[in-house]
């Protein structure tokens, strides 16, 4: 498995994500042969970086695929333009770090091997937790039922009043709404 990386590249970040997921995993002279063909900057410069990693590890481009092609933002160049009634408005010139990972065949078949491990692993302890969890909740159910099936006594009032009993409505209340009528 070799390594490039190309730094400070005036070149922007998301433009050369675009081309650089459609070079991930394919072999390294069709990855190449591709990117030639393609009119866009980052395909040339990618190209180019794909091409130094194939020759760092002193492989031929036909044996080894790109395992990873990663495009990173570098700092960002600030520049200004006059604009209307003595005012500045910023322009944002955008640099990135590509970084290119190629290696064998046989490397990416035990990459890819031991990340569906690690995923599986994932995978079984989820279930395990949430096996753990539905007893707990299937007993709180229970004891919800439980407390739902006992009858509910009546609250008991601190009055001692029948249901016949009524209080009669205060005289001032209904006097002070026959005044308010008359002055009207």
């Amino acid at each position: 498995m070799s390594k490039a990386l190309l730094r400070h590249i005036r070149l922007s970040p998301t433009k050369a994500r675009l081309v650089a997921r459609e070079v991930q995993g394919m072999n390294a002279e069709l990855a190449l042969a591709s990117l030639e063909f393609t009119p866009n900057k980052a395909a040339r410069v990618i190209a180019k970086v794909i091409a130094s990693a194939v020759a760092n590890g002193s492989y031929d481009a036909q044996e080894v695929v790109v395992l990873s092609c990663r495009v990173d933002a570098g700092p960002v160049l600030r520049r200004f333009t006059p604009r209307a009634k003595g005012r500045a408005t910023p322009i944002r010139k955008p640099t990135s770090h590509i970084f290119v990972e190629v290696g064998s065949k046989k490397a990416e078949q035990k990459a890819q091997k031991a990340d569906s491990k690690t995923e599986s692993k994932k995978v079984e302890s989820k279930k395990q937790a949430t096996k753990k969890v539905e007893p707990k909740a299937d007993s709180k159910v229970a004891s919800k039922d439980s407390t739902e099936s006992k009858p509910k006594a009546p609250k008991a009032t601190k009055s001692t009043k029948t249901a016949g009993e009524t209080k009669p409505k205060s005289t001032k209340t209904q006097a002070s709404k026959k005044s308010e009528g008359e002055g009207k």
